[in-house]
């Protein structure tokens, strides 16, 4: 059984993703034991109707990848995204407002979304896009997204920038303490990218549909002795 598997949300959002492309992602995530399949909201039915039963959740993208939609639209999205089954929502914030120094605009929007998402039990995350932000704005996001109520912030959409580094992942740990996940997205590719990720404080990894077979292969070559290196997942992962 993978160790880090349950760490990975089994992602595609490509604008051009067919059905047959995500009831195959939705396959590989049951069968592979992957945390959750992240898909457009148009994919959410379809997904929730295919990890029925097999212990994988439905993550949508709210207000994606641009976080630059009012409120109204953000919370339109959420509540259809949940109508459809999702069960966690990755909301991208108000990045220009953030940025503008409007905090109580970000705070709000953040919070409007939160409370429709708890409202039905499902989890919600705040995309900070850090490849954006300056380390005093990833912080005051952090800090934003926790009183708001997220359940988790994470780093990137993976169409900002850059994707997520070590750096980020332990800056946002270290605002947010214990009490909140930090989801790491974008670019990650490796197995050992993975691990560092996880042990720098993520509990939760967005990796494409191609690049998380790939990692669970490293991942199995390690355990053989094939490659070991002595990697091991960090306490946040485990």
């Amino acid at each position: 059984m993978s160790d880090i598997a349950h760490c990975i949300d089994h992602t595609l959002v490509r604008p051009d993703a067919t059905q047959a492309q995500i009831a195959h992602l939705c396959q590989e995530a049951c069968e592979r034991g992957f945390a959750a399949v992240a898909v457009n909201e148009v994919h959410a039915q379809l997904a929730s109707e295919l990890v029925h039963g097999c212990g994988v959740a439905v993550v949508v993208a709210v207000g994606f990848p641009l976080g630059a939609t009012s409120t109204r639209v953000k919370s339109y999205e959420a509540q259809r995204a949940i109508e459809a089954g999702a069960n966690e929502l990755d909301v991208v914030i108000n990045i220009g407002a953030l940025k503008g120094a409007q905090h109580d605009l970000v705070a709000q929007d953040i919070a409007a979304v939160i409370r429709i998402c708890h409202d039905a039990g499902t989890l919600c995350k705040a995309i900070l896009e850090c490849g954006l932000l300056d380390e005093d704005e990833t912080v005051t996001a952090c800090q934003l997204a926790q009183a708001a109520g997220a359940d988790f912030v994470k780093t990137s959409t993976g169409y900002g920038p850059r994707g997520a580094t070590t750096h980020d992942v332990a800056l946002m740990r270290k605002t947010v303490g214990r009490a909140m996940g930090v989801k790491a997205a974008g670019g990650i590719r490796t197995y050992q990218e993975a691990v560092a990720l996880l042990s720098a404080g993520a509990n939760r990894l967005g990796i494409s549909a191609a690049s998380s077979l790939q990692i669970l292969l490293e991942e199995a070559t390690r355990a053989t002795g094939q490659a070991s290196n002595g990697i091991e997942l960090g306490e946040w992962a485990r």
